[in-house]
């Protein structure tokens, strides 16, 4: 087992690590709108540059695992409102492209720092082979 950190994305802000690698597969903690630079503050009050600023930071931590979103299996994204099931589905289209990962979408309470959007991934490490 392998736990990832990168400062390419946002430090965990509990007791947990970023990602785990094992048997060939990443799992990623989830992910918000903070910045790598440790800013304790949400990037934005919209979720859709939130959504972006969250798949920039998965995107960072699955490479750091040595893989990427072209190898993820499946996402979990958590909203704050079912509302903004949409817009964060245009911003998850561009990033994952032609790439159609499973996913489930679950509207929650509250997210951590009052985030609108978290998403977590289950992927493949990129030289893993069954």
């Amino acid at each position: 087992m392998k736990f990832i950190q990168t400062n390419k994305a946002p430090s965990a802000i509990g007791p947990y690590s970023q990602a785990t690698v094992v048997n060939g597969m990443v799992y990623t903690s989830g992910q918000i709108a903070l910045t790598p630079e440790g800013t304790d503050e949400l990037l934005s009050e919209s979720v859709g540059v939130q959504a972006v600023r969250v798949l920039e930071n998965l995107k960072a931590v699955l490479e750091e695992a040595e893989s990427s979103m072209d190898s993820v299996v499946k996402t979990t994204i958590f909203l704050a409102d079912m509302d903004s099931f949409a817009v964060v589905n245009e911003v998850y289209e561009k990033a994952f492209g032609a790439h159609k990962p499973a996913r489930s979408t679950v509207a929650v309470k509250t997210l951590p720092k009052n985030a609108l959007v978290e998403i977590d991934a289950i992927a493949l490490v990129n030289d893993y082979s069954f």
